[in-house]
């Protein structure tokens, strides 16, 4: 019966902390305000989705990052087509996201080019949160097994 009690007594003041915790992080930042210029109407089959976050929630823990970078192992299937480098390469890419919203692929043998099909909004939604910031290219290239 005491353990009960105690058990009971522990559940509650686990309920109260994380309720604390909860109360001091419940400030969430404003909505950006509605675009007020319409879009141009797209027919249904050329729409591409939103991106994942609008420009100001997305966070930039580093003002001086010139792009992101990540693995893609698998063959990079683009509008039904299997994408393939001049090298004859069709896997193990590194894709890369600049700052100007251009999507540049990299295969192993080292030749890099822009693939115009792809935006920043088809990387937000197939990267990964960021794990680490590199102070150059090689570095981050180490660090992605290259």
């Amino acid at each position: 019966m005491f353990r009960r009690n105690r058990a009971d007594r522990e559940f509650r003041e686990a309920q109260r902390a994380g309720q604390a915790v909860l109360a001091m992080h419940t400030e969430w930042p404003e909505a950006p305000a509605p675009v007020t210029a319409p879009a141009p109407a797209a027919p249904a089959d050329t729409m591409v989705a939103p991106d994942f976050l609008p420009p100001d929630f997305r966070p930039v823990t580093r003002q001086d990052v010139e792009g992101f970078m990540m693995r893609w192992d698998l063959p990079l299937v683009i509008d039904g087509e299997v994408h393939a480098c001049h090298c004859g390469a069709y896997r193990n890419w590194i894709v890369f996201n600049m700052r100007d919203d251009s999507v540049w692929l990299r295969c192993e043998a080292g030749h890099a080019t822009e693939e115009p099909r792809l935006d920043t909004a088809w990387y937000n939604r197939n990267s990964l949160p960021v794990d680490a910031f590199h102070p150059t290219l090689e570095d981050g290239l180490r660090h992605l097994g290259r």
